[in-house]
């Protein structure tokens, strides 16, 4: 504040960096108790940034800014500011890159213009309290320094310069391991999307229903006859397996001692003819529409669910480190596990719903029951129109005698 109202009280102009809004707000009330006017530009101002930084130059002026705003503008000198040493700027701490730094530097000595800067630290920094060296408070120790006392020294400069390098080292570590994550979900959207732009081609897509219908066939048997004997295959349970998937039931208690049969080509026979006659029943066009209408909607509502899961993965896969396994790893099993999972729900629901489809025929209703819905009125050019209703009684005047024989009006009778 001291070294602002010096350059204040000479006319030299100010630009004053700080890293947040708090920050240049805190300044903007310090510098208020001196009696410095000066401008805050901060996201809060906005609208009056362009007005702002154009008179920022000018002589006397002071002008506190963030790191947020007015980055890349020319700050043009006024008049006599060149004999006064050009614009100074006067930074409150140091950023964690020293690109943010540069670049309030910059702002000063442009094009040739004078221009000087200086940087405020305190050893409470968060850059200095986190990353930096504590052979730096050793030194003040030593030295005999007292709180508050400004040091300016090579020493200091290389900590903070180390500082900065660690901090800009950490974040990169944090930008190559979001990228990490990122690749993961890529490759399954890539995959996703891969399907949808298939299916939106118009291409037809029994071959891969029937591919997938395969599969499926291949799951139900392998969960019922794997590592069995014949006599111990679960038909029954097969069977009802194979109706909640494809739509038909059948027998297979006769396959039981016939090895020679293959259950897996003999159960897809059956699902192709179910298929092929499913087709039939719908027709060819509108079951192609069906299709794609049907596999569109199924595969963007699982992966709608699946991005959402892998936002809960994501969420808590970090806490796994307590465990000594590396969280990465753990979040590119399980998300493989779970992303597998969608695939197997895409097909199953996919190849289901077709073979569960019952398409419905409208019938229209017969002409004499549209003509009954819809009566018509017949009006002819000679008939007259509706006749008023001729009135029984004469009607009463308001100011008329009551006829109940009271005597009184009739509005003050019975007429209330």
């Amino acid at each position: 504040v001291a070294d602002i109202s010096d350059c204040y009280q000479r006319g030299q102009p100010v630009l004053v960096g700080t890293t947040s809004i708090e920050k240049s707000e805190h300044v903007s009330r310090l510098l208020k108790k001196e009696g410095v006017k000066h401008e805050v530009l901060n996201a809060k101002q906005h609208e009056k940034e362009a007005q702002i930084v154009a008179h920022a130059g000018q002589m006397g002026r002071v002008t506190i800014a963030t790191n947020m705003a007015g980055r890349g503008t020319d700050i043009v000198l006024g008049e006599g500011v060149v004999e006064r040493g050009g614009v100074h700027i006067l930074a409150t701490e140091r950023h964690e890159s020293r690109r943010i730094d540069n670049q309030l530097r910059g702002r000063s000595g442009r094009q040739g213009d004078p221009g000087t800067s200086r940087f405020y630290l305190s050893l409470e920094d968060d850059l200095l309290r986190i990353f930096g060296s504590d052979r730096i408070k050793g030194l003040m120790g030593r030295l005999g320094m007292d709180d508050g006392e400004p040091i300016e020294h090579r020493l200091v400069s290389n900590a903070i310069e180390k500082a900065q390098k660690r901090v800009e080292g950490h974040n990169f570590d944090i930008r190559k391991h979001l990228l990490e994550y990122d690749d993961v979900m890529n490759k399954q959207r890539e995959v996703i999307y891969s399907q949808r732009r298939q299916i939106l081609s118009g291409a037809s897509l029994e071959e891969d229903i029937m591919d997938m219908a395969a599969e499926l066939v291949e799951e139900i048997v392998a969960e019922y006859t794997a590592n069995k004997m014949p006599e111990e295959w679960d038909l029954k349970s097969l069977g009802d397996a194979t109706y909640r998937q494809f739509a038909f039931r059948v027998s297979l208690n006769n396959l039981d001692g016939d090895l020679d049969n293959d259950i897996n080509d003999i159960l897809f026979d059956l699902v192709e003819k179910r298929f092929a006659a499913k087709r039939d029943e719908i027709g060819p066009e509108l079951f192609r529409e069906l299709q794609q209408m049907v596999m569109l909607q199924i595969v963007d509502n699982h992966w709608k669910d699946h991005l959402l899961s892998m936002d809960h993965l994501r969420d808590g896969i970090g806490l796994r480190g307590y465990a000594q396994v590396d969280p990465l790893r753990e979040y590119k099993r399980e998300g493989y596990e779970i992303f597998m999972d969608l695939i197997h729900r895409i097909k199953a629901d996919s190849v289901g719903t077709l073979f569960h489809l019952q398409v419905k025929p409208h019938h229209e209703p017969p002409p004499e029951a549209r003509r009954a819905e819809q009566p018509m009125v017949f009006s002819h050019g000679d008939g007259g129109g509706a006749q008023p209703k001729e009135r029984q009684k004469k009607k009463v005047g308001r100011n008329d005698p009551c006829t109940c024989g009271s005597g009184k009006k009739y509005k003050k009778c019975c007429g209330k």
